[in-house]
């Protein structure tokens, strides 16, 4: 019997969906370009944006009649609702062996599940948040973290995850802030590439997202227009997705919902198919966020139905409606009926669709949904819950500490006040979209499905010799002061308090980071500003401990012992945190985003020219951080030596090398996150008073040293000019490495000689960085 060609595993993907394509009827075609999400219409709450509205899909309708047709995506079967890795994965061979027995052809489904802080389903390791992630800034690290990620996904029948986020942070305001790798693009380009290559290297496709612009939303409102220029959405917003398309190859993009410029990036052709395929040769699919083609209709206003919404998106570059078909639908094939342009459109979507299927393996012969899922995987494993430990360890950040830290060892009785309304709680460690924090506030009755101990705990564990007292002080966002007198008397009663305040991360609203989540100021949530102030005004030792989804103003507790700062830092968060207090860990985070002086220190990234960084003789107002970008401080002591540059000048398609060496001259062994910055201080457009290029992170012992060597391309030094073409210009450049933004102890410059060039498509995107010891 011979085999169709779309089955034929030795013919490309590319072939194989040539050879399907013309045996599918036009119905059939749109099928696959749709999506289920069977069992969401009965679920309450929303963990999805109008999930309420929208629920059912196209006028309600039923998954059999979603199905009837063939299928492009299975929706969060196992993200839905609480189930076990055996009541999951019997869940998903039944809807893919429905599927397969019932339809025409018997072409599988996607599953794509959520993964941002791991894999969101019941009793799955839970990471800390990709903020947090990018305060490690080790990109091996987070790739070995999403790879962990891939193979869990991948075990249970799952093929595409919704991760990771590679929007810019613009607004500390913004909700999701928490979700983002920072505010520095390079930062975010490196380690969301990294996270890329690990979970593709698994077999499951990575989908970026928000593509583009939806972190710049006016005054940080989630879904809120953008209004920026070009030359921001080139070279700030833009970069990280290039380099997960050109250097990590990932196979998925996710719209963003916002307009930008008046246009909805679910409808923005120069986006989706001008700058994503055609500049940069996306060759996968595009895949909408949930029902943001049906709010083309009925948020952004450009539509007039369902049926022009669908085909305003398809003809745009999107191919895929998720998490429902309610625009891919009959309305849509009725166009392509009477449209050729819109019948195009879809054979077009529906091809990259089915080379996706191919390359997933779902047209090989013989495929059964059995095959694909193992019932007893284990999705928390010792191996899992070390990789969390070690990101939570390298994540946190010491802000500040005038020798009050580390503690070490306490004499029998010291005793400690923890309090703070994040002291003794599990889930303010976790993000908003894992799992406990994003699905199981639907269900009260059930526990977490992980262990996560609290700070309270972490630290009866680490200082097993001191007598640890704790009450809350107040709540997190309610404006309860009942029990700050309580949180103060143990204060003063106690050697040392440590007050852990923060966040209580949720969905929409119903908590203070999060998705929906925004804020008007940074103030610290509710009334725990007047908590830290009481405690602070005892007189007794307070290290103050903010565990939260963006960085808030900490001016005013500058008096305290001592500032950490850390960023959801996931289901074994407090372990890292209590063995940072301790001094069994020292700290060797950096802020992958300023912690304001202010509230309402607005803009407050630190990619400012030179009148956006500096009010002095300007404005009354002073945008200067409290801690800047890449700052944290360790228990031990780097020495930078002067700088060395293996030439002056270059050209404007040269490399230079830049190398400098760091020794440890503590003694203890750490941890130094080496930084470059590159400045251009006359150009034809304002550029940033400087800005990060390239980072190493060194592990020293005592006494030991190294030579960091950074290779950095005039590309490097490119900028969207006055023509929006991305251009290298002759002229000085200035260098700097070191500890942070503002504590960079070398400095050199060099010449870029020669025209004026334009950095193409092929232009290079990354600085590799080099490390051996030095004598």
């Amino acid at each position: 019997m011979t085999r169709p060609r779309w089955q034929d595993p030795a013919a490309s993907p590319a072939r194989r969906a040539e050879a399907l394509l013309p045996l599918l009827t036009l119905t059939e075609k749109v099928a696959q370009l749709g999506s289920a999400w069977p069992g969401n219409d009965a679920v309450s709450g929303n963990v999805a944006p109008m999930q309420d509205v929208f629920a059912g899909g196209a006028d309600g309708a039923g998954y059999d009649e979603a199905r009837e047709h063939g299928l492009g995506h299975l929706t969060r079967v196992f993200g839905t609702v609480p189930r076990t890795v055996a009541e999951g994965t019997a869940r998903i061979v039944a809807l893919q062996r429905d599927i397969v027995d019932n339809t025409r052809l018997g072409i599988p489904a996607i599953v794509h599940e959520e993964c941002l802080t791991g894999f969101a389903t019941y009793g799955a390791t839970v990471y800390p948040t990709p903020l947090a992630m990018a305060a490690t800034f080790d990109a091996g690290l987070i790739e070995r973290v999403a790879s962990a990620i891939g193979r869990d996904l991948r075990s249970v029948g799952v093929h595409q995850g919704l991760s990771p986020v590679l929007d810019v942070v613009r607004d500390y305001r913004w909700g999701r802030v928490e979700e983002t790798l920072g505010e520095d693009p390079y930062l975010v380009a490196m380690l969301g590439a990294a996270y890329v290559r690990g979970i593709q290297h698994e077999g499951i496709t990575a989908t970026v997202k928000h593509f583009a612009g939806y972190s710049a939303s006016r005054a940080a409102r989630n879904h809120a227009p953008v209004s920026i220029g070009p030359r921001e959405l080139r070279d700030i917003l833009l970069p990280p997705f290039e380099m997960a398309i050109r250097e990590a190859e990932a196979g998925s993009v996710m719209n963003a919902y916002v307009d930008l410029d008046g246009v909805p990036a679910a409808a923005n052709s120069a986006l989706l198919t001008g700058i994503l395929r055609e500049e940069w040769g996306f060759g996968g699919v595009v895949v909408s966020d949930y029902w943001s083609i049906p709010f083309l209709q009925t948020m952004h206003g450009i539509a007039d139905g369902k049926g022009t919404a669908g085909a305003s998106a398809l003809l745009s570059g999107v191919d895929v409606e998720l998490p429902e078909r309610v625009c891919f639908g009959k309305e849509l094939v009725e166009l392509a009926r009477s449209d050729d342009e819109v019948a195009a459109a879809v054979d077009r979507s529906v091809l990259r669709l089915l080379e996706h299927k191919a390359r997933l393996g779902l047209l090989d012969p013989g495929w059964i949904p059995e095959s694909a899922v193992d019932p007893e995987a284990d999705l928390d494993s010792p191996h899992n819950r070390a990789l969390a430990l070690d990101v939570a360890e390298k994540s946190v950040v010491l802000l500040a500490n005038d020798g009050t830290l580390p503690l070490a060892q306490q004499p029998e009785g010291t005793a400690i006040a923890v309090v703070g309304p994040c002291a003794d709680e599990a889930l303010p460690l976790l993000g908003c979209y894992s799992y406990p924090n994003h699905v199981l506030p639907r269900y009260p009755d059930l526990d977490p499905g992980i262990s996560v101990p609290t700070v309270v705990a972490a630290l009866r564990t680490e200082l097993p010799e001191a007598t640890i007292t704790t009450a809350p002080g107040c709540p997190v966002a309610e404006p309860d002061r009942s029990g700050i007198a309580e949180a103060v008397a143990l204060a003063e009663s106690a050697r040392l308090c440590v007050a852990v305040v923060g966040d209580k991360p949720g969905m929409f609203g119903e908590g203070t980071s999060g998705e929906g989540c925004d804020v008007a100021d940074l103030r610290l949530p509710g009334v725990q500003h007047d908590l830290l102030r009481a405690l602070l005004d005892t007189g007794t030792p307070v290290v103050v401990v903010v565990v939260s989804g963006r960085p808030y103003a900490l001016g005013d507790y500058e008096r305290a012992a001592a500032l950490i700062q850390a960023f959801l830092p996931g289901q074994r968060g407090a372990e890292a945190i209590a063995g940072v207090v301790s001094g069994r860990i020292s700290p060797s985070g950096r802020l992958p985003v300023q912690v304001p002086r202010l509230p309402g220190g607005q803009p407050g990234t630190y990619l400012q020219p030179r009148l956006g960084g500096n009010s002095e003789g300007i404005s009354n107002l002073d945008p200067s951080p409290l801690f800047p970008f890449g700052h944290g401080l360790s228990y031990t002591e780097f020495h930078y030596g002067p700088p060395r540059l293996d030439s002056t000048t270059i050209s404007t398609a040269g490399l230079i090398r830049v190398t400098v060496e760091i020794r440890n001259v503590g003694d203890r062994a750490g941890a130094e996150v080496v930084q470059l910055y590159l400045r251009d201080p006359c150009a034809q457009v304002t550029r940033p008073v400087r800005q990060l290029a390239g980072f190493a992170r060194v592990e020293l012992a005592s006494g030991k040293g190294a030579e960091v060597t950074f290779a950095v391309h005039a590309d490097r030094t490119a900028f969207t000019g006055t023509d929006l073409r991305r251009i290298v210009e002759p002229g000085t450049i200035e260098v700097f490495v070191g500890r942070s933004a503002l504590d960079l102890p070398c400095a050199a410059s060099f010449e870029l000689t020669g025209p004026v060039r334009e950095a193409g498509a092929d232009r290079v995107l990354t600085t590799p960085v080099s490390v051996k010891p030095s004598p």
